[in-house]
């Protein structure tokens, strides 16, 4: 039953949401930092203003944590993590932009085909690490790229947002919504993929025919290529036993979550051993190459700084030979070249410190040991570059806004929310298997840009879809766990940077390279390979649908 204290949360929720979209800090007097009001922090103010208006108690709140009705939110978490580890210092090791360099030389001066090949590398490598990795790597990258070969950014920034976004559909741990659905719906982690994997090959394919379509015009993507440059794969493969190492821990860790999964065993109990094996293996092995004092991550001997230049400049620099004429060659080699923020040997903060003059004698107490702090900071990350290069790197902001969306989902559920949709989403399709598979599939691409990431759009679709289950047929239940899968993932290519925390991921990084995406451009350029993807990725799975029921 709808009461006061029901209406009351499902405001405070949509304002929580309408925060995260659009981000706000309130002015503070002076010497105290605004107060940010955004992803992480607008959750939470809700959740304390509902508990301080008795909207929920401690109970659900619990019930946020430990989860309920088969999804734990605490194992969603811990197996992301371990994943995201592992895939995030495999990509320090340089083998991803390895990749990058190689493919590049593959396409050669043919820009269409160099177009093609780097959307396939782009969705091959996002299949096995996830969207996250590629992002955070692929985008520094095509920064570089394209800023050397004089190419139109957009068109190559946007293929590799979608190739990423599309292809982590495919394995139940390419996105934390994935593992969602396998908790709330029960499925078995072998069989999502053998699901998604139709729906992923469809919607890649004409996703990529719709960016082509598009991108036509030569100003986006050339024909031919004014220069080229032969880059030095092997140069920044900045630690290849680590590359050989991670590759098969991370390649194990996933084989044998699809294994237990067969066996009721919970997977985070395989990844988590497996993410502190390669912690051990890390700290290891950077104390290793710091007593020998061998290079560490493309390193040499000078300490964490070398001349006052990022490594990944030096590397970039070094790995690029220019085959054309003396003018293409002087007019790359004054271009800037970004850095792909992997190996920053000092971090900014630590660098903004130390610029900065001297502290007057009578330092307190708190500055004192500030300083040997962050002294302390620097000298760890000097010895083991491993672990403190990926550790700012992890998504820590996922979990206080998880858990805050499980919680504030579990308080509407308390409230009879999830009973009000359910019934709704009867009324609407009739229990009908296609019209459900419709109707989750574009309620997901849609709440995606409304509920605060498509991971606030996941969670509360599965708990609408379980609430409305008493009166579903099995069949129609996995049709529409589906069909969200589908939905949560294309949702991300699609019209607000907080439709995943992957697009705010990549509208920081070209923040930090001086690209000004705005929100319209971004919309413009993603609304035609979104309706395609939706239709063409719904449309197969119905198909799935009719031949296996």
């Amino acid at each position: 039953m709808i009461t006061g204290y029901s209406v009351a949360t499902l405001v405070v929720f949509i304002i929580s949401i309408g925060f995260v979209i659009y981000p706000v800090s309130i002015p503070t007097p002076r010497r105290i930092p605004r107060i940010p009001i955004n992803l992480t922090t607008a959750p939470i103010l809700a959740i304390a203003i509902l508990w301080a208006a008795q909207c929920l108690d401690p109970a659900v709140i619990r019930g946020g944590i430990v989860g309920t009705d088969g999804v734990k939110p605490y194992n969603i978490l811990i197996l992301f993590f371990s994943l995201a580890y592992m895939a995030i210092t495999l990509d320090i090791t340089g083998i991803l932009q390895s990749a990058a360099f190689w493919v590049s030389n593959k396409g050669g001066s043919n820009g269409w085909k160099l177009y093609t090949y780097f959307y396939i590398m782009l969705t091959l490598l996002s299949i096995l690490l996830g969207n996250d990795p590629v992002i955070l790597s692929g985008t520094a990258f095509l920064v570089y790229y394209t800023k050397v070969a004089e190419l139109n950014h957009i068109s190559w920034l946007m293929s590799e947002f979608a190739a990423a976004n599309t292809a982590s559909m495919v394995l139940f741990v390419g996105n934390p919504t994935n593992v969602v659905i396998c908790e709330g719906f029960s499925v078995n982690n072998a069989a999502f993929t053998a699901y998604t994997i139709l729906p992923f090959i469809a919607c890649s394919i004409f996703c990529f025919l719709a960016l082509g379509g598009q991108y036509r015009d030569k100003k986006y993507v050339p024909r031919k290529l004014n220069h080229t440059a032969d880059l030095d794969a092997r140069s920044v493969l900045l630690d290849p036993i680590g590359a050989c190492v991670g590759s098969f821990m991370l390649a194990s860790a996933l084989i044998l979550c699809l294994v237990v999964s067969f066996f009721g065993i919970d997977v985070w109990k395989i990844s988590l051993p497996f993410a502190v094996a390669k912690f051990i293996y890390d700290v290891a092995w950077d104390h290793y190459r710091y007593v020998r004092k061998l290079p560490m991550l493309g390193r040499g001997q000078k300490g964490p700084e070398e001349d006052g230049m990022q490594l990944d400049d030096v590397t970039l620099q070094s790995a690029q030979t220019i085959v054309s004429d003396d003018k293409s060659r002087h007019r790359q080699s004054a271009l800037p070249v970004p850095t792909t923020d992997k190996v920053d040997s000092i971090p900014d903060l630590d660098r903004a410190i130390i610029n900065k003059s001297p502290p007057p004698s009578s330092k307190t107490f708190v500055a004192q040991w500030r300083s040997k702090g962050i002294a302390l900071h620097k000298q760890l990350h000097a010895h083991f570059p491993t672990f403190f290069t990926a550790l700012p790197r992890l998504p820590f902001a996922l979990v206080p806004f998880a858990f805050s969306q499980f919680i504030l989902i579990e308080a509407l559920s308390n409230q009879g929310w999830m009973d009000v949709f359910g019934t709704w989403l009867l009324r609407a399709t009739h229990g009908d298997m296609y019209r459900t598979i419709w109707l989750i599939g574009v309620l997901g691409v849609i709440l995606c840009n409304i509920s605060g990431t498509n991971i606030g759009a996941t969670i509360l679709l599965t708990k609408v879809v379980r609430a409305a289950s008493p009166m579903l047929s099995d069949q129609t239940i996995r049709a529409a766990a589906i069909a969200l899968a589908v939905a949560s993932n294309i949702g991300a290519v699609s019209f607000t940077f907080s439709a995943s925390l992957a697009g705010l991921l990549w509208r920081g990084i070209l923040k930090q390279k001086g690209i000004i995406v705005s929100q319209t451009t971004f919309a413009y350029w993603n609304a035609l390979p979104l309706v395609v993807m939706t239709v063409v990725g719904l449309s197969v799975v119905c198909a799935e649908m009719a031949v296996l029921y």
